[in-house]
C-alpha cells in the first residue's frame, strides 16, 4: 500500500497542473482597452463576451469611472441577452452603489423593464406585472422630469389594464361556475382599483348579471345607472339595460351577453 501512495500522488499533481495549463492567462489591460473591447462586442451583438469583459472592467479597475458606467452596461446586456434575473441584480446593485449618478433614472427604468419583458398572460401567475409596476411607478415617481418617464407611464397603463384583465377572467370563471359572490368581489377590484382601464365597462355589466342572479334587482338597477351615466353609448350598457328592464334594444341581437362568458 505504501508503494501506491506516492504514484497516487503524482499523477494528482500533474492532473492539476493540466488543469491549471487550461485556465486563461490573468493579463492586466488597460481600463479603456478592456471598456472599448466590451463595447465592440456589444455592437456586434455577441451579448455574452460583452457582459463578460464589462465585469472585466470592474474586476481590474473596480475604483474607477469606467468601472461604474460597466456596471450598466453589463446590466443592458443582460438585459439583452434575456437574462433578467442578472440584469436586475446588477441594476439593484448599482442603485445601491450609486444613487446619485447621473444615469440612476435609466437603471431604474431598465430594472422596470426588465420586469416589463417577463409578463405572463392573464391565465397565468402575475407576479411579474405586480413588479413591472412597482418598479415602473418609482421610476415616474423619483424622475418625473426625465426622458423615461414618459414611456414608464405608458407602461404603467398597459401593466394596470392587464391586471384588471386577470381580474375579469377569474372573475368570469366564478360567474360561469356560479360563484356569484365571488365573481362580485373580482369585479369590484376591477371597478374600484382599476378605474382607467378598457375593462371597467364589462366588469360593471357583469356585476349587474351577478346580483341578477343572486335575485339582488336593486343592487344590479344601481350598477347599470352607474355604467349608463359613465359609459352610455357602450354595448356592455345596452346589454345591462336590456336585462334589467328586461326589453329588447337590438332587433339583430341573436343571444344574450351573458352567453360571451364562454
Amino acid at each position: 500500500m505504501s508503494l501506491r501512495r506516492p504514484l497516487v500522488l503524482a499523477l494528482g499533481l500533474l492532473a492539476l497542473a493540466a488543469c491549471a495549463s487550461k485556465e486563461e492567462e490573468y493579463v492586466e489591460r488597460p481600463v479603456e482597452e478592456i471598456y472599448n473591447q466590451a463595447m465592440d462586442q456589444l455592437d456586434k451583438g455577441n451579448l455574452g463576451a460583452a457582459a463578460k469583459e464589462f465585469d472585466e472592467v470592474e474586476r481590474q479597475h473596480p475604483y474607477s469611472a469606467w468601472a461604474t458606467q460597466a456596471q450598466l452596461q453589463a446590466a443592458y446586456t443582460n438585459y439583452e441577452a434575456r437574462k433578467y434575473d442578472d440584469a436586475i441584480l446588477a441594476l439593484d446593485r448599482f442603485i445601491q452603489l450609486h444613487p446619485g449618478h447621473r444615469n440612476i433614472a435609466y437603471a431604474y427604468y431598465l430594472k422596470g423593464l426588465s420586469y416589463y419583458d417577463q409578463i405572463a398572460d392573464v391565465g397565468r401567475d402575475q407576479k411579474m406585472t405586480q413588479l413591472a409596476l412597482q418598479s415602473l411607478s418609482e421610476v415616474v415617481t423619483r424622475f418625473p422630469t426625465s426622458r423615461y418617464a414618459r414611456d414608464a407611464q405608458l407602461k404603467i397603463d398597459l401593466t394596470r389594464d392587464h391586471l384588471a384583465g386577470k381580474e375579469m377572467t377569474v372573475g368570469r370563471y366564478y360567474q360561469k361556475q356560479g360563484h356569484f359572490l365571488a365573481a362580485i368581489n373580482r369585479y369590484k377590484v376591477v371597478v374600484d382599483q382599476y378605474q382607467t382601464t378598457t375593462h371597467v365597462p364589462e366588469a360593471l355589466h357583469r356585476l349587474v348579471e351577478s346580483y341578477e342572479a343572486l335575485g339582488l334587482a336593486e343592487e344590479a338597477k344601481k350598477v347599470a345607472s352607474v355604467l349608463g351615466h359613465n359609459f352610455p353609448g357602450s354595448e356592455w350598457y345596452i346589454d345591462s339595460y336590456e336585462n334589467v328592464e328586461n326589453v329588447k334594444i337590438r332587433s339583430d341581437k341573436k343571444e344574450k351577453s351573458w352567453w360571451k362568458l364562454w
